[in-house]
């Protein structure tokens, strides 16, 4: 079989099917909704998102102008930069992976598709449109990163300034601030770019436009996530060992790998989640925008339900900032003169106040706006599926905190254990928390999911196909519902962080007549002790909500691949009305496709950490040649960027053999067989949901129970410090580098699989049996790269790798 006969039947695939191509929007004029049409009411919608950029925009000058001492200022600055500099990196390094996408996207769009007017693909223009839309996806998510890192590294020197005046509360404050110009400023920006297409780009070509923007999205938070994950945890190992080693303190600035685990905080711990919630918050509307246009028939309630979900976003980003002024007025009267303060109550306090006043509009807004949909009743059915999203984004993090708080159980089980058992027992001990949080996580999950099942099955057959399916949308959608809110206390984490390596690396301590300066210039007296016990309390506060986050965007990414997934089977089954019956374990290739799934999560796992385990050996090493402890106060310049070189080139090594072995297994798995695929997507959207469950708070417990060691039993430099450091370096790729990459990946896996599956299912025979050994063959050449190619190495072997080109010409 030669190359044409494969190009030939390739052609043949243009014939008769039309898919994600002929996704073609209702006239949203054809419906009334508060007297206005219903491109009118969502072109007030466009207002709300320019409303919320512009308070994003606020919030970041009024923590840009908070009063900050220069010694801080001067370290935030650089982190700011060799962060910046990092995602200039990471930017152009998508750009190489965006090409691969493209490829696969004017293939299908521009040749083996069959457009609205019959003629074989959407001619040069549209394509161009997809593709530029497939850009703005990468833009999107990577210019909310940039925003991301610039404002935490205003926050973090301001908050660590505020900490000095001896009063809990900005500390707090400050953060939170942050959190929320990002989420903010995060949602608005998908929400305006989705409006436009809807309101703006052809009804007929508004579906593609879709796709394309949340397929580079997609590829964006894949790659920022992995990578950042990488970075951040072979920076913070690096930098976390050397206080065992050489018995140094927290952030000591003699520590070459301190601005790199600064650096890393903001790429893997700023950057990842902002690009990650930009991605999970688009691809869960685009896919229940799919699901509204492949399984309702009914075009008057195609229009009903599509403007109904932009109003629920719309009104949500409106109730996640009330919310947040109300929760700063309550908290500022009551914490702003306290001496001390429980850094979380004002947190869960904002989070269930936003669920619970989200709910209580989701009510009032669906029956003003589709009380008339259905039999009458449909309103209060949909808006009680949605609620069961929105309370999950309240519910999952206290369930998290069970299990990672630093007054919970489980963390307090590792300490003890780590007083007698050392690290070994510490290392049981939180691997035994992981286990039972992924159990307890099921449990919610399925209750949520249940109930919203439950309800679709009181009517809602009658308005579309599947309903059950589009309840578990729904119940997505509901997860990310109060985005600002959930985004603003993953924010916070990274800035606390950053604020207590901020204050150690400043060496503000030091700083001539630096009491008088502050009392002259800032008007208040320096308080060194209470300062540093306020950021060391407040980073176990952050390390708590950045836990109490991560599953609620994993379960986003579950949960929706279920509603994406059905785009699939509705295309492979003619629209639910054939090979109903392959869907089954009785299908053998079904089966294979759900064993299949569960191998590639653990090869993923294992990749995503031998990499931070490589370059991290790489760090240490060589930190330990060349720190400095005696005559200096700070490592050189030059070393800390040695440090992030480093990180940065083994993050990019690891992505770049992840990224190719996700792509082309994809298509290999499309190609060999649809319900395989099926099968396979399915499968590492359940195996992925309960391995990133666990590795996320199994890390939470090691990473707070060394808060724990640190702040309250003030045992620093002890072998118990010890233990748990080492701990904590165990569950630091855990938590922040295979768990959270899960996510984007199932994602990116379902979204390019709806393009892969097209073309695959109208191949037959040798041709495509052949595509698919070929596309088999090159992602196991790079799942071998991925360990061998990734080995520790020492000696002259090192020196070479670290010289070696970059990633892409390997």
């Amino acid at each position: 079989m030669n190359l044409t006969s494969i190009l030939s039947s390739l052609a043949l695939a243009a014939g008769g099917h039309g898919g994600e191509a002929n996704l073609v929007l209702p006239d949203l004029r054809s419906q009334q909704f508060l007297g206005m049409s219903g491109h009118n009411l969502l072109l007030v919608g466009i207002l709300v998102s320019i409303a919320g950029l512009v308070f994003g925009l606020v919030v970041a000058n009024q923590l840009k102008n908070l009063a900050v001492h220069r010694s801080m200022r001067e370290i935030s600055e650089l982190i700011y930069e060799t962060a910046k500099t990092y995602l200039v990196t990471q930017g152009k390094f998508i750009a190489i992976l965006w090409a691969f996408i493209a490829v696969i996207i004017v293939a299908y769009f521009g040749f083996l598709t069959t457009g609205p007017d019959g003629a074989r693909g959407l001619g040069a223009a549209r394509v161009v449109l997809i593709l530029v839309m497939s850009l703005v996806g990468i833009l999107g998510s990577s210019g909310v990163a940039w925003f991301g890192i610039r404002v935490n590294t205003y926050a973090n020197s301001r908050a660590a300034f505020a900490s000095l005046g001896g009063k809990p509360f900005p500390t707090y404050a400050i953060p939170l601030k942050a959190g929320m110009s990002i989420g903010t400023m995060l949602i608005s920006v998908e929400l305006l770019i989705m409006l436009c297409i809807l309101l703006f780009i052809p009804v007929d070509l508004a579906g593609p436009c879709f796709i394309g923007f949340a397929i580079g999205e997609s590829l964006g938070a894949s790659a920022l996530r992995i990578a950042g994950g990488i970075f951040t945890k072979i920076a913070d190992i690096g930098s976390d060992l050397m206080k065992i080693v050489f018995k140094i303190k927290e952030d000591d600035a003699r520590n070459p790998g301190v601005i790199a685990d600064c650096t890393g905080d903001n790429a893997g711990d700023s950057v990842g989640p902002s690009a990650d919630g930009f991605e999970t918050y688009g691809v869960t509307g685009v896919a229940l925008i799919s699901f509204i246009l492949l399984a309702v028939s009914s075009g008057a309630t195609q229009v009903k339900l599509l403007v109904w979900i932009f109003a629920m976003r719309i009104m949500m980003v409106i109730a996640s900032v009330v919310s947040y002024w109300i929760n700063e007025a309550l908290a500022s009267a009551k914490y702003k003169d306290a001496d001390s303060m429980n850094f979380e109550a004002p947190l869960t306090f904002l989070v269930w106040l936003t669920s619970i006043v989200s709910v209580v509009l989701t009510f009032v807004v669906s029956r003003a706006l589709i009380g008339d949909l259905g039999d009458g009743t449909m309103w209060w059915k949909l808006s009680a599926i949605i609620t069961c999203g929105t309370l999950a984004g309240a519910i999952i993090p206290e369930v998290v905190k069970v299990f990672t708080s630093t007054s919970s159980g489980h963390v307090r089980e590792v300490v003890t254990a780590s007083k007698e058992g050392g690290a070994s027992l510490n290392v049981l001990a939180g691997l035994t928390a992981g286990n039972f949080s992924a159990f307890w996580m099921g449990l919610v999950i399925i209750a949520l999911m249940g109930a919203a099942y439950g309800v679709s099955t009181t009517g809602l057959e009658s308005l579309m196909q599947a309903p059950a399916v589009f309840a578990f949308g729904l119940v997505a959608f509901g997860f990310l519902g109060m985005g600002p809110v959930t985004i603003a206390v993953d924010s916070y984490g990274p800035v606390t962080d950053n604020a207590q390596s901020v204050y150690e690396l400043s060496l503000i301590e030091n700083v001539p007549n630096v009491k008088a300066e502050v009392k002259k210039d800032f008007g208040f007296d320096l308080n060194f002790d209470k300062a540093k016990h306020f950021l060391e309390e407040n980073d176990g506060a952050g390390n708590t909500f950045k836990a109490t986050a991560k599953p609620v965007l994993i379960g986003t990414a579950v949960v929706g691949a279920t509603t994406m997934i059905f785009s699939i089977i509705f295309v492979l089954t003619n629209g639910l009305s054939a090979h109903i019956e392959k869907l089954s374990i009785m299908n053998p290739m079904f089966l294979l496709g759900l064993i299949m799934g569960g191998s590639i999560i653990y090869w993923f796992s294992g990749a995503s950490t031998q990499a931070v385990s490589t370059g991290a050996y790489r760090a240490v090493e060589f930190i330990k040649q060349n720190i400095r402890l005696e005559g200096v106060e700070k490592a050189s310049v030059e070393d800390s960027k040695k440090v992030v070189e480093i990180c940065t080139q083994y993050a990019q090594k690891g992505m770049f053999n992840i990224f190719l072995v996700v792509f082309f297994a994809t298509l290999s798995f499309a190609f060999v067989d649809e319900f395989f695929f099926i099968g396979y997507l399915i499968s590492i959207a359940i195996f992925g949901l309960f391995q990133a469950i666990f590795m996320a708070n199994a890390g939470g417990a090691w990473d707070n129970a060394k808060k724990v060691v640190e702040v309250e039993l003030k045992a620093k430099g002890t072998d118990l410090h010890a233990a748990t450091v080492v701990g904590d370096t165990v569950g630091d790729p855990f938590k922040d580098t295979s768990s959270v990459a899960m996510n984007p990946i199932i994602k990116f896996t379902t979204l390019f699989g709806l393009l892969a599956v097209e073309v695959a299912i109208q191949m037959e025979g040798t041709p495509r049996m052949m595509l698919a050994g070929l596309f088999l063959l090159v992602a196991l050449v790079f799942v071998y790269r991925s360990f061998y190619k990734m080995r520790i190495e020492s000696g002259v072997k090192a020196t070479q790798a670290a010289t070696s080109a970059s990633p892409a010409t390997h």
